[in-house]
Protein backbone atom coordinates (compact mmCIF):
# COMPACT_ATOMS: atom_id res chain seq x y z
CA UNK A 1 0.00 0.00 0.00
CA UNK A 2 1.72 3.21 -1.02
CA UNK A 3 1.52 6.07 1.66
CA UNK A 4 2.55 9.45 1.14
CA UNK A 5 2.48 10.98 5.13
CA UNK A 6 3.41 14.56 5.35
CA UNK A 7 5.16 16.08 8.56
CA UNK A 8 6.64 19.69 9.55
CA UNK A 9 4.13 21.90 9.95
CA UNK A 10 3.09 24.51 12.23
CA UNK A 11 2.32 27.97 13.03
CA UNK A 12 5.40 30.77 12.51
CA UNK A 13 5.41 34.20 12.74
CA UNK A 14 5.66 35.97 9.55
CA UNK A 15 9.31 36.27 8.56
CA UNK A 16 10.11 32.50 10.03
CA UNK A 17 11.02 29.30 8.63
CA UNK A 18 9.56 25.80 8.06
CA UNK A 19 10.33 22.43 6.75
CA UNK A 20 8.36 20.31 5.48
CA UNK A 21 8.94 16.12 5.32
CA UNK A 22 7.02 13.82 3.01
CA UNK A 23 7.65 10.77 3.73
CA UNK A 24 6.76 7.64 0.95
CA UNK A 25 6.57 4.04 1.39
CA UNK A 26 4.94 1.28 -0.24
CA UNK A 27 6.51 2.45 -3.81
CA UNK A 28 9.86 3.01 -5.59
CA UNK A 29 10.36 6.26 -4.53
CA UNK A 30 13.02 6.96 -7.57
CA UNK A 31 10.87 5.94 -10.02
CA UNK A 32 8.33 9.17 -9.38
CA UNK A 33 8.56 12.86 -9.60
CA UNK A 34 7.15 14.20 -6.52
CA UNK A 35 5.42 17.75 -5.82
CA UNK A 36 3.85 19.89 -3.45
CA UNK A 37 0.90 21.88 -3.40
CA UNK A 38 -1.50 23.74 -0.91
CA UNK A 39 -4.65 24.34 -0.40
CA UNK A 40 -6.01 27.27 1.81
CA UNK A 41 -9.80 27.92 2.73
CA UNK A 42 -11.84 29.01 -0.31
CA UNK A 43 -9.24 28.35 -2.63
CA UNK A 44 -8.50 25.82 -5.18
CA UNK A 45 -5.36 23.52 -4.52
CA UNK A 46 -2.41 25.00 -6.28
CA UNK A 47 0.85 23.66 -7.11
CA UNK A 48 4.08 25.65 -5.16
CA UNK A 49 6.62 23.35 -6.37
CA UNK A 50 7.80 19.81 -7.98
CA UNK A 51 10.93 17.92 -9.07
CA UNK A 52 11.84 15.83 -11.46
CA UNK A 53 12.84 11.80 -10.87
CA UNK A 54 16.71 12.47 -10.98
CA UNK A 55 16.55 15.67 -9.16
CA UNK A 56 18.22 17.59 -12.18
CA UNK A 57 15.02 19.71 -12.27
CA UNK A 58 12.94 22.29 -10.32
CA UNK A 59 9.50 24.46 -10.77
CA UNK A 60 8.00 26.62 -8.35
CA UNK A 61 5.06 28.97 -8.70
CA UNK A 62 6.33 32.69 -9.23
CA UNK A 63 5.07 33.20 -5.22
CA UNK A 64 7.67 31.00 -3.51
CA UNK A 65 10.55 31.38 -5.68
CA UNK A 66 13.49 32.67 -3.97
CA UNK A 67 11.66 31.40 -0.40
CA UNK A 68 11.22 27.85 -0.76
CA UNK A 69 13.55 25.06 -1.56
CA UNK A 70 12.20 21.32 -2.74
CA UNK A 71 14.84 18.60 -2.35
CA UNK A 72 14.56 15.15 -2.18
CA UNK A 73 16.65 12.50 -0.66
CA UNK A 74 15.73 8.77 -3.03
CA UNK A 75 17.86 6.97 0.05
CA UNK A 76 15.12 7.95 2.78
CA UNK A 77 12.54 7.71 0.49
CA UNK A 78 11.51 11.69 1.42
CA UNK A 79 10.67 14.56 -0.24
CA UNK A 80 11.16 18.13 1.30
CA UNK A 81 10.48 21.34 1.17
CA UNK A 82 12.35 24.13 3.18
CA UNK A 83 10.10 27.45 3.52
CA UNK A 84 11.71 30.73 4.45
CA UNK A 85 10.21 33.51 4.93
CA UNK A 86 7.07 32.89 5.51
CA UNK A 87 4.37 34.91 4.59
CA UNK A 88 0.47 35.29 5.73
CA UNK A 89 -0.07 34.60 2.37
CA UNK A 90 1.98 30.93 2.76
CA UNK A 91 -0.97 29.62 5.07
CA UNK A 92 -2.52 26.59 3.64
CA UNK A 93 -2.68 22.88 4.35
CA UNK A 94 0.43 21.34 2.34
CA UNK A 95 0.49 18.25 0.44
CA UNK A 96 2.66 16.29 -1.16
CA UNK A 97 1.81 14.12 -3.86
CA UNK A 98 3.76 11.19 -6.32
CA UNK A 99 3.87 11.49 -10.15
CA UNK A 100 4.47 8.31 -12.19
CA UNK A 101 6.44 10.40 -14.87
CA UNK A 102 10.17 11.67 -15.43
CA UNK A 103 9.01 14.93 -15.76
CA UNK A 104 6.77 17.37 -13.32
CA UNK A 105 4.30 20.00 -13.72
CA UNK A 106 3.05 22.41 -10.81
CA UNK A 107 -0.41 22.88 -13.04
CA UNK A 108 -1.64 19.56 -13.97
CA UNK A 109 -2.60 17.70 -10.97
CA UNK A 110 -4.05 14.95 -12.21
CA UNK A 111 -0.72 13.62 -13.33
CA UNK A 112 -0.16 13.12 -9.46
CA UNK A 113 -1.06 9.52 -8.84
CA UNK A 114 -0.63 9.55 -4.96
CA UNK A 115 -1.30 12.41 -2.28
CA UNK A 116 -0.73 12.64 1.44
CA UNK A 117 -2.96 13.67 4.03
CA UNK A 118 -1.46 17.40 4.65
CA UNK A 119 0.31 19.44 7.20
CA UNK A 120 -1.02 22.39 7.87
CA UNK A 121 1.38 25.70 7.44
CA UNK A 122 0.04 28.82 9.48
CA UNK A 123 2.04 32.13 9.72
CA UNK A 124 0.78 34.92 11.25
CA UNK A 125 0.94 38.50 10.82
Amino acid sequence: QVQLVESGGGSVQSGGSLRLSCAASGLTFADYSMGWFRQAPGNEREGVSCIYRSGSTTYYTDSVKSRFTISRDNAKNTLYLQMNSLKPEDTAMYYCAASPYAGCSISWLAQYTYWGQGTQVTVSS
